[in-house]
């Protein structure tokens, strides 16, 4: 996807630091951070939305999650709570057309979300 912001920074046209990276996500700090901790964990094969999955993907989101987790404990607050988000088309709050899962915590979080 040539505009794809996700995809440039994978290609290493757009500057992002990268916490994670292996054959199948990456993660990367939220610009526009809603909590002291906001990560947003993308695959690296292009998937425009949550409606593009098939169930040839359903190894890849057990692996976003476990992912999550992972990274939630290095940074410290997996113990104290997170919450993963995921927005899915326009009235959902989905603004990159690429899936990717907001990873929050750092903080209590509030109920309901929206």
């Amino acid at each position: 996807m040539n505009s794809c912001v996700f995809c440039k920074i994978l290609a290493g046209e757009i500057p992002a630091t990268i916490l994670h990276r292996d054959d199948q996500v990456a993660v990367i700090a939220d610009i526009s951070p809603q909590a002291p901790e906001h990560l947003l964990i993308f695959p690296v094969r292009h998937i425009p939305t949550t409606l593009d999955l098939t169930a040839d993907d359903d190894a890849l989101v057990g692996h976003i999650y476990r992912v999550a987790a992972k990274i939630a404990g290095e940074k410290g607050f997996a113990e104290s709570g997170f919450r993963i988000v995921n927005n899915c088309n326009a009235d959902g709050g989905q603004t990159v057309w690429h899936l990717h899962f907001h990873l929050l915590g750092g903080r209590e979080l509030s109920w309901p979300p929206g």
